[in-house]
């Protein structure tokens, strides 16, 4: 199994932060996949499948390199590199671009595990894969981005309420599969059989949420660590989320249908705003409406307040055909 070992202020100091990047390249991953987890992510297949096979089939040299650059357990370093706190997808993108051609073939040696074929066997690597990532970004993540932005929000605002609760070990237990807090300072990252890895005092510790279900970890030097992970399920599976019926808006309202929808699992107002954009007293205002009406119970989750659906708010979506 592959384990980091941390000293407790490095992991004190680690932060949950948001990455356009590493959603670009979880994105990637789903594309060169072509098979989604659930119905939220064939249904994003079924309309961005055909433009990037497309673009792979224009481009000789692309198929072959996300094949290498993803690998079987090891991505190539330069074309996944671990973004900053607050970077911009071109400006991490712009790091892939300025990785040497050298560099290039030999983290797609490492990623194959064995000789590169011929046809990447050239110069331009880095300008590809900025080429290839920097088509899903605009053409098949962009689009979506404020949403997505809301819902990796939301789960950083639940992983951190977690840590309170909880400690960073019921988090880091939780966080994708393959991760497990072992105790005496070492965090497994993945199943795989790498040698224990020792982060420096000092280290940068990054944890990022990303809507595909798909994890990997990354690091650049000794000084920053990534560990990139799907968000909640609750929030992943129906990120591109389906419209409360008509008749339900009509007779409840249609923020607070959308309020209703989302709360099959409990959520807090924090939560709430995020996933939907409303403001947090709309939403507060529309909570009250809710539990008044026997539709939303309110319950405490250690220093946090979360709302879920009653039966009777199970009945009404049922009745209205939203379940």
């Amino acid at each position: 199994m592959g384990s980091w070992q941390i000293d407790t202020d490095t992991l004190v100091r680690s932060r949950f932060v948001l990455s356009p990047f590493a959603e670009t390249f979880a994105s990637l991953r789903l594309l060169h996949a072509g098979i989604g987890a659930h119905p939220g992510e064939e249904a994003w297949l079924r309309v961005h499948l055909p433009g990037y096979r497309a673009y792979l089939a224009a481009d000789p040299v692309a198929a072959p390199l996300v094949r290498a650059a993803i690998g079987t357990s090891w991505i190539a370093d330069f074309f996944c590199p671990t973004s900053c706190e607050g970077e911009s997808f071109e400006e991490t993108v712009g790091r892939v671009k300025a990785a040497g051609a050298g560099e290039a073939r030999a983290n797609l040696r490492v990623s194959l595990r064995g000789p590169l074929p011929a046809t990447l066997e050239r110069d331009d690597l880095p300008e590809r894969a900025t080429a290839l990532l920097t088509y899903v970004w605009e053409e098949t993540v962009r689009p979506y981005w404020e949403r997505r932005r809301r819902v990796l929000e939301a789960d950083m605002v639940a992983r951190t309420a977690r840590v309170s609760q909880g400690g960073w070990a019921a988090v880091l237990d939780s966080l994708k599969p393959g991760t497990r807090w072992l105790g005496e300072s070492q965090f497994q990252v993945n199943l795989n059989a790498y040698p224990l890895r020792e982060i420096a005092a000092g280290a940068e510790l990054l944890f990022m949420p990303v809507t595909p279900r798909t994890s990997w970890v990354s690091w650049e030097g000794r000084e920053r660590y990534a560990v990139v992970y799907p968000c909640l399920g609750v929030l992943a599976e129906d990120h591109e989320r389906r419209l409360a019926p008509a008749g339900l808006g009509a007779l409840i309202g249609t923020a607070r249908a959308a309020l209703l929808m989302l709360l099959g699992t409990p959520m807090s107002t924090t939560q709430l705003v995020a996933v939907t954009g409303q403001a947090l007293g709309s939403v507060g205002r529309h909570l009250r409406v809710l539990r008044d009406a026997g539709l939303v119970e309110r319950r405490r989750a250690g220093r946090s307040v979360l709302y879920a659906r009653t039966v009777a708010g199970d009945m009404l979506l049922e009745a209205s055909g939203a379940s």
